[in-house]
Protein backbone atom coordinates (compact mmCIF):
# COMPACT_ATOMS: atom_id res chain seq x y z
CA UNK A 1 0.00 0.00 0.00
CA UNK A 2 1.77 3.33 -1.12
CA UNK A 3 0.23 6.10 0.89
CA UNK A 4 0.73 10.10 1.04
CA UNK A 5 -1.36 11.82 3.62
CA UNK A 6 -1.36 15.38 4.63
CA UNK A 7 -2.78 16.99 8.20
CA UNK A 8 -4.53 20.03 8.51
CA UNK A 9 -4.26 22.09 5.56
CA UNK A 10 -5.40 21.81 1.75
CA UNK A 11 -3.69 18.68 -0.96
CA UNK A 12 -4.15 19.87 -4.62
CA UNK A 13 -7.94 20.73 -5.23
CA UNK A 14 -9.22 19.02 -2.44
CA UNK A 15 -12.53 20.60 -1.06
CA UNK A 16 -12.59 22.43 2.73
CA UNK A 17 -15.40 21.68 5.13
CA UNK A 18 -15.70 22.27 8.90
CA UNK A 19 -16.68 19.05 10.79
CA UNK A 20 -18.01 19.26 14.04
CA UNK A 21 -15.70 18.95 16.73
CA UNK A 22 -14.00 15.55 18.09
CA UNK A 23 -16.45 14.45 21.39
CA UNK A 24 -13.71 14.60 24.40
CA UNK A 25 -12.68 10.61 25.08
CA UNK A 26 -14.95 8.62 27.54
CA UNK A 27 -13.87 7.82 30.93
CA UNK A 28 -13.08 4.07 31.56
CA UNK A 29 -15.79 2.13 32.45
CA UNK A 30 -16.21 -1.41 33.94
CA UNK A 31 -16.81 -4.19 31.15
CA UNK A 32 -18.95 -6.85 32.30
CA UNK A 33 -17.41 -10.03 32.93
CA UNK A 34 -17.20 -14.03 31.58
CA UNK A 35 -17.21 -17.04 33.11
CA UNK A 36 -14.76 -17.94 35.97
CA UNK A 37 -12.49 -20.75 36.00
CA UNK A 38 -12.77 -24.54 35.78
CA UNK A 39 -14.86 -25.72 38.95
CA UNK A 40 -14.99 -22.82 40.57
CA UNK A 41 -18.61 -20.84 41.19
CA UNK A 42 -18.88 -17.84 38.88
CA UNK A 43 -19.53 -14.97 40.99
CA UNK A 44 -21.55 -11.73 40.05
CA UNK A 45 -20.94 -9.52 37.23
CA UNK A 46 -17.70 -8.04 37.66
CA UNK A 47 -16.79 -9.19 40.81
CA UNK A 48 -13.75 -11.51 39.59
CA UNK A 49 -12.28 -8.40 37.91
CA UNK A 50 -12.31 -6.08 40.89
CA UNK A 51 -11.44 -8.81 43.40
CA UNK A 52 -8.28 -10.78 44.57
CA UNK A 53 -4.46 -9.21 43.90
CA UNK A 54 -2.70 -9.44 40.89
CA UNK A 55 -1.21 -12.37 39.78
CA UNK A 56 2.64 -11.31 38.47
CA UNK A 57 3.15 -10.48 34.64
CA UNK A 58 4.63 -13.22 32.34
CA UNK A 59 7.70 -11.76 31.30
CA UNK A 60 6.78 -13.11 27.84
CA UNK A 61 3.37 -11.76 27.24
CA UNK A 62 0.16 -13.97 26.55
CA UNK A 63 -0.16 -15.13 22.79
CA UNK A 64 -3.41 -16.45 21.35
CA UNK A 65 -3.82 -18.42 18.40
CA UNK A 66 -5.20 -16.40 15.40
CA UNK A 67 -8.87 -18.09 15.99
CA UNK A 68 -9.12 -17.23 19.84
CA UNK A 69 -9.11 -21.36 20.74
CA UNK A 70 -5.94 -21.40 22.76
CA UNK A 71 -3.45 -18.91 24.11
CA UNK A 72 0.15 -19.87 25.96
CA UNK A 73 1.98 -17.89 28.44
CA UNK A 74 4.53 -18.05 30.78
CA UNK A 75 3.55 -17.89 34.66
CA UNK A 76 5.60 -18.20 37.87
CA UNK A 77 5.18 -21.07 40.94
CA UNK A 78 4.04 -19.52 44.44
CA UNK A 79 7.59 -18.19 45.50
CA UNK A 80 9.10 -14.76 46.49
CA UNK A 81 9.33 -12.31 43.51
CA UNK A 82 12.89 -13.26 42.85
CA UNK A 83 12.94 -16.46 43.54
CA UNK A 84 9.72 -17.09 40.55
CA UNK A 85 10.06 -20.53 39.23
CA UNK A 86 8.59 -19.84 35.91
CA UNK A 87 6.87 -22.50 33.94
CA UNK A 88 3.99 -22.48 30.35
CA UNK A 89 0.78 -22.61 31.08
CA UNK A 90 -1.96 -22.87 28.31
CA UNK A 91 -4.99 -21.67 28.42
CA UNK A 92 -8.56 -23.39 26.42
CA UNK A 93 -10.96 -20.28 25.29
CA UNK A 94 -13.12 -21.77 22.51
CA UNK A 95 -15.03 -23.70 25.45
CA UNK A 96 -18.27 -23.23 27.73
CA UNK A 97 -15.28 -22.29 30.62
CA UNK A 98 -11.96 -21.04 30.27
CA UNK A 99 -9.46 -23.40 32.04
CA UNK A 100 -5.99 -23.47 31.91
CA UNK A 101 -3.30 -26.10 31.80
CA UNK A 102 0.01 -26.21 33.75
CA UNK A 103 2.81 -27.54 31.68
CA UNK A 104 5.75 -27.17 33.82
CA UNK A 105 9.14 -29.77 33.02
CA UNK A 106 11.62 -30.69 35.52
CA UNK A 107 13.63 -27.43 35.46
CA UNK A 108 11.56 -24.23 35.84
CA UNK A 109 11.83 -21.89 32.69
CA UNK A 110 13.97 -18.68 32.39
CA UNK A 111 12.34 -15.43 31.82
CA UNK A 112 13.64 -14.85 28.33
CA UNK A 113 11.99 -18.25 26.84
CA UNK A 114 9.05 -17.26 24.68
CA UNK A 115 5.91 -19.74 23.87
CA UNK A 116 3.34 -19.88 21.13
CA UNK A 117 -0.08 -21.84 21.17
CA UNK A 118 -1.08 -24.36 17.96
CA UNK A 119 -4.48 -25.17 16.88
CA UNK A 120 -3.83 -28.84 18.31
CA UNK A 121 -3.75 -27.52 21.90
CA UNK A 122 0.36 -27.82 21.59
CA UNK A 123 2.42 -25.13 23.18
CA UNK A 124 5.45 -24.27 21.18
CA UNK A 125 8.89 -23.10 23.18
CA UNK A 126 11.63 -21.29 22.28
CA UNK A 127 14.98 -21.24 24.70
CA UNK A 128 18.29 -19.33 24.55
CA UNK A 129 20.99 -21.87 25.43
CA UNK A 130 24.54 -20.55 25.09
CA UNK A 131 24.43 -18.93 21.25
CA UNK A 132 21.88 -21.48 20.09
CA UNK A 133 17.86 -21.28 20.15
CA UNK A 134 16.40 -24.69 21.18
CA UNK A 135 13.00 -25.39 19.66
CA UNK A 136 10.40 -27.98 21.40
CA UNK A 137 6.55 -28.51 21.47
CA UNK A 138 4.99 -29.13 24.77
CA UNK A 139 1.74 -31.07 25.65
CA UNK A 140 0.02 -32.42 28.79
CA UNK A 141 0.49 -36.28 29.65
CA UNK A 142 -1.87 -37.15 31.92
CA UNK A 143 -0.18 -35.97 35.13
CA UNK A 144 2.86 -34.98 33.23
CA UNK A 145 3.94 -32.95 30.51
CA UNK A 146 5.14 -34.29 27.19
CA UNK A 147 8.20 -32.63 25.11
CA UNK A 148 8.82 -33.10 20.97
CA UNK A 149 12.43 -31.65 20.41
CA UNK A 150 12.29 -29.77 17.01
CA UNK A 151 15.87 -28.68 16.92
CA UNK A 152 18.02 -25.77 16.77
CA UNK A 153 19.05 -23.00 15.33
CA UNK A 154 22.20 -21.10 15.83
CA UNK A 155 21.50 -17.77 16.54
CA UNK A 156 22.22 -15.57 19.70
CA UNK A 157 19.08 -13.61 19.18
CA UNK A 158 15.81 -15.04 18.04
CA UNK A 159 11.77 -13.73 18.33
CA UNK A 160 8.62 -15.81 18.16
CA UNK A 161 6.41 -14.08 15.43
CA UNK A 162 2.29 -14.31 15.83
CA UNK A 163 1.35 -17.63 15.39
CA UNK A 164 0.42 -18.33 11.63
CA UNK A 165 -3.31 -18.26 10.64
CA UNK A 166 -3.50 -21.68 9.56
CA UNK A 167 -2.44 -22.80 13.64
CA UNK A 168 0.19 -25.36 12.76
CA UNK A 169 2.92 -22.90 11.44
CA UNK A 170 5.32 -20.87 13.72
CA UNK A 171 8.02 -18.50 12.53
CA UNK A 172 10.88 -16.47 14.03
CA UNK A 173 13.09 -13.54 12.96
CA UNK A 174 16.61 -13.79 13.49
CA UNK A 175 18.56 -10.63 13.36
CA UNK A 176 21.98 -10.31 11.67
CA UNK A 177 24.31 -7.92 10.91
CA UNK A 178 22.87 -6.75 7.23
CA UNK A 179 19.73 -9.01 6.94
CA UNK A 180 17.26 -11.05 8.72
CA UNK A 181 16.61 -14.41 8.25
CA UNK A 182 13.39 -15.99 8.88
CA UNK A 183 12.91 -19.48 10.21
CA UNK A 184 9.85 -22.10 10.17
CA UNK A 185 10.58 -23.04 13.42
CA UNK A 186 7.11 -25.75 13.60
CA UNK A 187 5.02 -26.49 11.03
CA UNK A 188 7.79 -28.12 8.08
CA UNK A 189 8.61 -31.43 7.28
CA UNK A 190 12.45 -31.44 9.00
CA UNK A 191 12.31 -29.11 12.05
CA UNK A 192 13.46 -25.64 11.92
CA UNK A 193 13.84 -24.42 8.66
CA UNK A 194 15.19 -20.79 7.08
CA UNK A 195 12.77 -20.02 4.54
CA UNK A 196 13.98 -16.35 3.81
CA UNK A 197 16.69 -13.85 4.19
CA UNK A 198 15.65 -10.27 3.80
CA UNK A 199 18.09 -7.47 3.12
CA UNK A 200 17.82 -4.51 6.61
CA UNK A 201 16.78 -4.99 9.72
CA UNK A 202 13.27 -6.32 10.30
CA UNK A 203 11.31 -6.17 13.21
CA UNK A 204 7.14 -5.97 13.96
CA UNK A 205 5.19 -9.27 12.35
CA UNK A 206 1.62 -8.99 10.84
CA UNK A 207 0.06 -11.44 8.66
CA UNK A 208 -2.14 -10.23 5.87
CA UNK A 209 -4.13 -13.10 4.56
CA UNK A 210 -6.33 -16.21 6.10
CA UNK A 211 -3.39 -18.73 4.24
CA UNK A 212 -0.15 -17.66 5.81
CA UNK A 213 1.16 -16.56 3.03
CA UNK A 214 1.88 -12.93 3.31
CA UNK A 215 3.56 -11.46 5.84
CA UNK A 216 4.36 -7.64 6.93
CA UNK A 217 7.38 -6.83 8.43
CA UNK A 218 9.08 -3.60 9.36
CA UNK A 219 12.36 -2.57 7.75
CA UNK A 220 15.13 -0.62 7.42
CA UNK A 221 17.77 -0.91 4.36
CA UNK A 222 20.92 -1.91 4.96
CA UNK A 223 22.50 1.53 4.64
CA UNK A 224 19.89 3.19 7.16
CA UNK A 225 17.07 5.42 6.48
CA UNK A 226 13.39 5.30 7.20
CA UNK A 227 11.58 2.33 8.88
CA UNK A 228 9.01 1.11 5.65
CA UNK A 229 6.55 -1.80 6.29
CA UNK A 230 7.27 -4.81 3.62
CA UNK A 231 5.18 -7.58 2.30
CA UNK A 232 7.13 -10.78 2.24
CA UNK A 233 5.66 -13.76 -0.08
CA UNK A 234 6.31 -17.09 1.77
CA UNK A 235 4.88 -18.17 -1.65
CA UNK A 236 7.56 -17.01 -3.80
CA UNK A 237 10.59 -18.09 -1.66
CA UNK A 238 10.45 -14.48 0.55
CA UNK A 239 9.84 -12.12 -2.00
CA UNK A 240 9.56 -8.64 -0.86
CA UNK A 241 7.40 -5.63 -2.00
CA UNK A 242 6.42 -2.01 -0.23
CA UNK A 243 3.85 -1.79 1.61
CA UNK A 244 3.88 1.01 3.45
CA UNK A 245 5.24 4.42 1.49
CA UNK A 246 3.51 7.41 3.16
CA UNK A 247 6.18 9.91 2.74
CA UNK A 248 9.69 9.74 1.39
CA UNK A 249 11.41 10.18 4.93
CA UNK A 250 8.41 8.80 7.04
CA UNK A 251 8.67 5.82 9.39
CA UNK A 252 5.79 3.82 8.22
CA UNK A 253 5.19 0.63 10.78
CA UNK A 254 2.21 -1.67 10.55
CA UNK A 255 0.23 -2.85 13.55
CA UNK A 256 -2.57 -5.08 12.21
CA UNK A 257 -4.00 -5.92 9.39
CA UNK A 258 -7.59 -8.03 8.74
CA UNK A 259 -8.04 -10.48 5.80
CA UNK A 260 -11.32 -10.25 5.19
CA UNK A 261 -12.02 -6.69 5.50
CA UNK A 262 -8.34 -5.34 4.31
CA UNK A 263 -7.96 -2.74 7.20
CA UNK A 264 -4.95 -2.14 8.50
CA UNK A 265 -3.49 -0.02 11.69
CA UNK A 266 -0.46 1.97 11.30
CA UNK A 267 1.84 4.28 13.10
CA UNK A 268 3.79 6.80 11.11
CA UNK A 269 5.28 10.22 11.91
CA UNK A 270 4.19 11.51 8.36
CA UNK A 271 1.88 13.78 9.73
CA UNK A 272 5.26 15.16 11.41
CA UNK A 273 5.06 13.52 14.48
CA UNK A 274 4.08 9.71 15.49
CA UNK A 275 0.26 9.06 15.25
CA UNK A 276 -2.01 6.20 14.52
CA UNK A 277 -3.50 5.98 11.02
CA UNK A 278 -6.17 3.69 8.89
CA UNK A 279 -5.82 2.74 5.54
CA UNK A 280 -7.43 -0.15 3.26
CA UNK A 281 -4.89 -2.93 1.71
CA UNK A 282 -5.13 -2.64 -2.23
CA UNK A 283 -6.88 0.56 -2.06
CA UNK A 284 -5.87 3.78 -3.24
CA UNK A 285 -7.73 5.91 -1.04
CA UNK A 286 -5.38 7.85 1.58
CA UNK A 287 -4.17 6.81 5.23
CA UNK A 288 -6.33 8.46 7.91
CA UNK A 289 -4.70 10.03 11.13
CA UNK A 290 -8.00 10.35 13.49
CA UNK A 291 -7.24 12.54 16.02
CA UNK A 292 -9.98 10.89 18.30
CA UNK A 293 -6.74 8.13 18.45
CA UNK A 294 -4.53 11.25 19.63
CA UNK A 295 -4.58 11.29 24.10
CA UNK A 296 -2.38 13.68 25.93
CA UNK A 297 0.08 11.52 28.17
CA UNK A 298 -0.42 8.36 27.21
CA UNK A 299 0.19 5.44 24.66
CA UNK A 300 -2.45 4.16 22.35
CA UNK A 301 -1.90 0.78 21.04
CA UNK A 302 -4.33 -1.14 18.66
CA UNK A 303 -4.49 -5.35 19.88
CA UNK A 304 -7.33 -6.98 17.79
CA UNK A 305 -9.77 -5.84 15.02
CA UNK A 306 -13.14 -7.66 14.59
CA UNK A 307 -13.19 -10.24 12.02
CA UNK A 308 -15.77 -11.25 9.53
CA UNK A 309 -16.72 -7.70 8.32
CA UNK A 310 -16.25 -8.98 4.35
CA UNK A 311 -14.97 -5.46 2.01
CA UNK A 312 -16.55 -3.64 4.97
CA UNK A 313 -13.34 -1.91 6.67
CA UNK A 314 -14.74 0.92 8.46
CA UNK A 315 -17.58 -0.64 10.34
CA UNK A 316 -15.04 -2.75 12.18
CA UNK A 317 -14.53 -2.46 15.44
CA UNK A 318 -10.70 -2.22 16.74
CA UNK A 319 -9.15 -3.30 20.37
CA UNK A 320 -6.59 -0.77 21.71
CA UNK A 321 -4.73 -0.68 24.79
CA UNK A 322 -3.91 2.55 26.60
CA UNK A 323 -1.52 2.83 28.86
CA UNK A 324 -0.88 5.83 31.05
CA UNK A 325 -0.03 6.69 34.93
CA UNK A 326 -2.89 5.08 36.13
CA UNK A 327 -2.26 2.02 34.64
CA UNK A 328 -3.42 0.18 31.51
CA UNK A 329 -7.14 -0.46 30.16
CA UNK A 330 -9.20 -0.75 26.80
CA UNK A 331 -10.35 1.45 23.97
CA UNK A 332 -12.71 0.80 21.44
CA UNK A 333 -13.17 2.35 17.83
CA UNK A 334 -14.32 1.92 14.67
CA UNK A 335 -12.93 4.49 12.00
CA UNK A 336 -16.33 4.85 10.78
CA UNK A 337 -17.28 6.49 13.70
CA UNK A 338 -15.12 9.68 15.44
CA UNK A 339 -15.21 8.30 18.75
CA UNK A 340 -12.80 5.90 21.10
CA UNK A 341 -15.06 4.35 23.76
CA UNK A 342 -12.63 3.67 26.96
CA UNK A 343 -13.33 0.80 29.49
CA UNK A 344 -11.66 -0.33 32.64
CA UNK A 345 -9.94 -3.63 32.25
CA UNK A 346 -10.18 -6.42 34.50
CA UNK A 347 -8.12 -7.04 37.36
CA UNK A 348 -5.17 -9.27 35.74
CA UNK A 349 -5.20 -8.65 31.95
CA UNK A 350 -2.34 -9.07 30.50
CA UNK A 351 -2.52 -5.38 28.58
CA UNK A 352 -2.76 -6.32 25.02
CA UNK A 353 -4.42 -9.93 25.35
CA UNK A 354 -8.02 -10.06 23.24
CA UNK A 355 -9.55 -10.90 20.86
CA UNK A 356 -13.31 -10.13 19.01
CA UNK A 357 -15.68 -12.61 17.55
CA UNK A 358 -17.53 -11.80 14.55
CA UNK A 359 -20.27 -10.52 16.22
CA UNK A 360 -18.38 -7.71 18.26
CA UNK A 361 -17.80 -8.98 21.32
CA UNK A 362 -14.75 -8.65 22.65
CA UNK A 363 -12.84 -10.93 25.13
CA UNK A 364 -10.17 -10.21 27.34
CA UNK A 365 -8.25 -13.05 29.35
CA UNK A 366 -7.23 -12.23 33.05
CA UNK A 367 -6.00 -13.91 35.97
CA UNK A 368 -6.03 -12.90 39.58
CA UNK A 369 -5.84 -13.84 42.81
CA UNK A 370 -9.29 -14.73 42.65
CA UNK A 371 -9.80 -16.15 39.24
CA UNK A 372 -6.82 -18.32 37.45
CA UNK A 373 -8.79 -18.45 34.19
CA UNK A 374 -11.15 -15.79 33.13
CA UNK A 375 -12.39 -14.20 30.49
CA UNK A 376 -14.45 -10.62 30.73
CA UNK A 377 -16.71 -10.11 27.82
CA UNK A 378 -17.17 -6.65 26.41
CA UNK A 379 -19.86 -5.80 23.78
CA UNK A 380 -18.51 -3.33 21.06
CA UNK A 381 -20.11 0.12 21.60
CA UNK A 382 -22.05 2.11 19.06
CA UNK A 383 -21.26 5.32 17.83
CA UNK A 384 -23.32 8.05 18.71
CA UNK A 385 -23.14 9.88 15.45
CA UNK A 386 -22.22 6.96 13.04
CA UNK A 387 -20.79 7.65 9.44
CA UNK A 388 -23.26 7.86 6.58
CA UNK A 389 -20.73 5.59 4.62
CA UNK A 390 -20.98 2.03 5.47
CA UNK A 391 -19.25 -0.93 3.81
CA UNK A 392 -16.88 1.55 1.69
CA UNK A 393 -14.02 3.73 2.99
CA UNK A 394 -14.72 7.58 1.40
CA UNK A 395 -13.46 10.91 1.32
CA UNK A 396 -14.98 14.25 1.91
CA UNK A 397 -17.59 14.13 5.08
CA UNK A 398 -18.40 10.16 5.33
CA UNK A 399 -14.73 9.18 5.15
CA UNK A 400 -12.59 11.88 6.04
CA UNK A 401 -11.12 12.97 10.05
CA UNK A 402 -11.32 15.58 11.84
CA UNK A 403 -6.93 16.69 11.35
CA UNK A 404 -5.28 17.97 14.82
CA UNK A 405 -6.19 21.85 15.93
CA UNK A 406 -7.11 23.70 19.29
CA UNK A 407 -9.82 25.34 17.38
CA UNK A 408 -12.33 24.63 14.54
CA UNK A 409 -10.62 21.89 12.90
CA UNK A 410 -10.42 21.32 9.24
CA UNK A 411 -10.45 18.06 7.23
CA UNK A 412 -7.96 16.08 6.41
CA UNK A 413 -6.65 17.31 3.07
CA UNK A 414 -4.70 13.65 2.07
CA UNK A 415 -2.80 13.11 -1.47
CA UNK A 416 -4.81 10.17 -3.59
CA UNK A 417 -2.79 7.36 -3.15
CA UNK A 418 -0.88 5.07 -6.14
CA UNK A 419 -2.21 1.51 -6.64
CA UNK A 420 -1.10 -0.71 -3.59
CA UNK A 421 1.67 -2.48 -4.83
CA UNK A 422 -0.13 -5.61 -2.73
CA UNK A 423 -3.41 -5.14 -5.13
CA UNK A 424 -4.49 -8.64 -5.67
CA UNK A 425 -1.21 -10.25 -4.79
CA UNK A 426 -2.21 -12.18 -1.49
CA UNK A 427 -4.12 -14.68 -3.85
CA UNK A 428 -2.18 -18.54 -4.64
CA UNK A 429 -0.98 -18.49 -7.93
Amino acid sequence: MTACAIEGGSAGAAATADPEAEPEPEEPKEPEEAVEAEEAEAPSTGAAARSGTDAPPPPGGFTLTADGAYAARLTAAPGPPGERAWYPERWTLDGPEPYAVPLPLDQPEEPDSEVAPLADGRVLIRRRVADRQMISLLYPTGPGTGELLLGAVGCAEMTLLPPSPDGRCVYALAAGEDHASLWLVAGGAFGPEEVARIPGRCSGGVWLDRAGRMLALDRQEPGGGPVKAVAVDLGRQGEVTPLLQIAPGSDDRLLLADPDSGLLLLRSDAPGHDRLGWGVLGSCLPVRFPECLRLPDVAVTPFAVQPGQMLMPESCAVALRIDGAPGSWVGVWRPAGRQLHQFAAPLGWVPGAGYWSRDGVLRLPYANGATPCGVALLDAPEDVEPSSVTGRTGGGEGGGEPSAADAAPAVCKPVPLGQAPLHGAARPD
